[in-house]
């Protein structure tokens, strides 16, 4: 960035977290005109007997300190406890028609839902109606079916254990296996590659673990804006000395240096704390060439030590009783060529080299990854990749060692731990039959891409959406908009209004519900949920604010109440489980052994550690041991021509997932606006262009995934510190250049992080 910045552009030189984050979070609470209940609240957040924070999934430390909340999370709890109303009367002011002209943040920003609201065509108006009318026009309309399948049943991460196991229990006495889930849009490659390499779908550390390693690797995720408290975790570990290796496209400024809120010396003198000991910029795209060079690193390293008489580098007593497939990957690894490594990673030899030195000479390494890595076309191999180079050396199911992939919400781990999956397995299923009297649909599910095909071609007529913007978080959203028109029914349980409430259905109802910072009462009284984070953490969550309305049910009791309706004549007593949920807990220990004394075990501070059976080095494979698997090629997505740059959607500082808190984005210098593009100043200048020009994106058809070009008009080009021949656009905005096509195929993530663009001048 220069002198000639555009507007709204201009370079910011301070640390992630300082003065910046505390004035943020001032500021988020004014705006949200609440600020006694906010303070009240963040002043819970993260607590023994507090309410878990909406927002990431990063876990809690066991030394608690008054403050146990970071800038994001402290912006969505006052989001969440916002003074403002989405009243009735706001919708009766605004038709739909003219909603639908709105940004996404000025939909939101309206304030919290207040009453059940149900779609009028006369009007074009949401107009109230009872809890009674909406639960039972949602049961006729999913009566009236002619197949259960014919119905998708989408959750977000934000619902409780409690929520989501009542969720999947209700649909699978219904009969349909449909549960397309916000991880099939982010980390569904970690589910399904995972499990491939080392039997289990979650990541084998625990926080305790980082007090002991002594390298870690950072592949793929921005801990300043999506996992902030991460951002302790890591200062801590570069104040005693561990390298951290970054490889990112982008500079990130949370992976440079952090200045801790809680550290007042810190905070006096306006010092901050080096994060990353090596910063690698791989192009967008390039992990697996990297990854694969590391590996190609450490089998060298070991020729050599062995060839001069030393111990070798490789765990071979590991690798010989705990793994198979060593062979067939040395061997691929052993064929891939240097200069390809280099020419697909976009980073020279030595670099790589000397980050796999790095990872050769630790005993303890933690590799960490998040979306950067597995929304491409080929995520999971990616995920298989990651198991590999940590398996060549031992480093998981040992102290201060293991893989990290860092998750979003603060329950979408636990969401699918409680039986929210479209490929459940028999041995649940038939606990889950046997603890309720049910018959659970065998069938394989649809997955959210699968989701909207179906909905696209007439195959499924009705949608109920536990949280979440589903149509806007997709891909494709032409696409996407078009096939969620079709449908008889949407039902949306919500806190706030959003643009998935305006695509219409022929009969659309959105329900208000309880936020986490919310008192839950029912019949016994207050009621506590359940969540787990991303390290297997599971805890109590309870709310302590007066709810936004009279009129807010919790989650539990709106599933409960749908179901009743949709099934007359229902197994299960529902109303007996939503009285106290503790008899939830206990039906969920019944159906999960590994939540043995749920009640009692959720009593401690911090909750307990659900098994991860790859963390003891139990390998839940078919083969029994832990797998080396190698990936064909070094291309994570499908060729493109030489002239093309790879485009990977990024989230805003101001912003979680589709929620956007304002429209600025402070780390990166941007105030007041979105319609902006990252682009390395050469391949601006290769083109002809230079910083704050008016551009337009084009998409390049590859593989058969994208059909005609797509494009993004009239954005500002931003000369940035990315990896040449890449360039980063805001997510949801940038969605349009992506087909619904591409995806990972193991997976069904969408490839958000891998689309081939040309960039022109503006209207050229």
């Amino acid at each position: 960035m220069s002198k000639m910045d555009p507007p709204g552009v201009k370079p910011y030189d301070g640390p992630a977290g300082g003065w910046g984050a505390l004035h943020a979070v001032a500021k988020a609470i004014k705006d949200q005109t609440a600020v006694t209940s906010d303070v009240r609240a963040l002043l819970k957040a993260n607590q023994p007997m507090g309410f878990d924070c909406p927002g990431c999934a990063w876990p809690d430390p066991d030394h608690r300190s008054s403050f146990e909340f970071c800038e994001n999370g402290a912006k969505a709890v006052a989001w969440e406890a916002t003074a403002k109303r989405a009243a009735p009367e706001f919708f009766a002011a605004h038709p739909v028609a003219e909603l639908w002209t709105w940004s996404d943040f000025d939909l939101e920003k309206q304030g919290r839902l207040t009453h059940p609201m149900a779609y009028d065509t006369a009007s074009d108006r949401y107009l109230p109606i009872s809890w009674d009318e909406a639960f039972t026009r949602i049961g006729a309309a999913l009566r009236a079916l002619p197949d259960p399948n014919m119905a998708e049943f989408y959750t977000s991460g934000r619902a409780s254990n409690e929520a989501a196991f009542l969720y999947q229990l209700f649909v699978r006495e219904f009969g349909s296996n449909n549960f397309p889930d916000c991880s099939n849009m982010c980390h569904e490659a970690t589910s399904v590659g995972l499990p491939d390499s080392l039997g289990a779908g979650k990541g084998t550390v625990t926080l305790e673990d980082f007090d002991h390693c002594d390298a870690i690797f950072c592949i793929g995720h921005n801990p300043g804006t999506n996992h902030p408290r991460m951002l302790a975790t890591l200062r801590e570990a570069a104040r005693r000395g561990v390298p951290i290796v970054v490889f990112n496209p982008l500079r990130e400024r949370g992976l440079e240096r952090f200045a801790s809120p809680q550290d007042p010396i810190e905070m006096l003198t306006m010092r901050s704390t080096e994060i990353a000991s090596s910063y690698y910029q791989v192009k967008v795209g390039g992990d697996l060439a990297v990854l694969k060079g590391m590996m190609k690193t450490t089998l060298a390293l070991d020729a050599a030590s062995l060839a001069s008489g030393g111990p070798g580098v490789l765990d071979r007593a590991f690798i010989a009783e705990h793994t198979s497939g060593f062979e067939a990957l040395a061997a691929d690894l052993e064929g891939t060529e240097w200069a390809a490594i280099e020419r697909q990673s976009g980073l020279s030899r030595a670099d790589i080299e000397a980050a796999g030195a790095v990872y050769a000479k630790a005993s303890r390494v933690i590799l960490c990854y998040g979306m950067g890595v597995t929304q491409h076309r080929h995520g999971t191999s990616n995920v298989h990749q990651l198991a590999n180079l940590l398996l060549l050396r031992g480093n998981i199911g040992r102290e201060g060692a293991g893989i990290c992939p860092l998750r979003g919400h603060s329950n979408v781990q636990g969401d699918r731990t409680v039986g929210v999956t479209e490929i459940p397995d028999e041995a649940f299923l038939a606990r889950l039959d046997a603890a309720f009297g049910i018959a659970s649909p065998r069938e394989k599910g649809h997955n959210a891409i699968e989701t909207v095909e179906a909905i696209r071609d007439g195959k499924s007529k009705a949608i109920i959406c536990l949280g979440g913007n589903l149509a806007v978080a997709m891909s494709d959203p032409e696409a996407t908009f078009a096939a969620m028109r079709k449908l008889d029914l949407a039902v949306h349980i919500a806190t706030k209004p959003n643009r998935s409430h305006l695509i219409l259905a022929k009969e659309s109802i959105i329900l208000p519900c309880l936020g986490r910072t919310e008192i839950d009462v029912q019949e016994t009284g207050p009621q506590a949920v359940t969540v787990e984070d991303s390290m297997s953490m599971v805890h109590a969550s309870r709310g302590g604010l007066k709810p936004a309305s009279d009129e807010l049910r919790s989650e539990p009791a709106i599933v409960a109440g749908i179901a009743k309706a949709a099934l007359p004549q229902s197994k299960v007593a529902w109303d007996h489980l939503i009285a106290d949920y503790s008899r939830i807990r206990d039906k969920i220990e019944e159906v999960f052994p590994d939540f043995f004394n749920f009640n009692e075990r959720i009593m401690q501070p911090g909750g307990f550690r659900l098994k991860v059976a790859s963390s003891e080095r139990e390998w839940r494979t078919p083969s029994g041991k832990a797998n080396f698997i190698p990936a064909e090629g070094l291309a994570e997505d499908p060729a493109v021509g030489a002239d093309a740059l790879v485009l990977t959607t990024i989230r805003s500082h101001d912003q979680y997932n589709t929620t956007i808190y304002s429209l600025n984005d402070r780390y990166r210098g941007i105030t007041g606006r979105r319609d902006v593009v990252f682009v390395n100043a050469k391949d601006l200048s290769a083109r002809g262009l230079k910083h704050g020009d008016a551009v337009d994106l084009e998409t390049v058809p590859a593989d058969g995934a994208g059909g005609a070009p797509r494009r993004m008009r009239g954005l500002t080009a931003v000369a940035y510190t990315i990896a040449e021949g890449s360039v980063a656009a805001y997510y949801p905005e940038a969605n349009n250049l992506i087909a619904l096509e591409s995806y990972d195929h193991r997976s069904g993530t969408p490839a958000y992080k891998s689309v081939p663009i040309r960039l022109r001048a503006a209207g050229a």
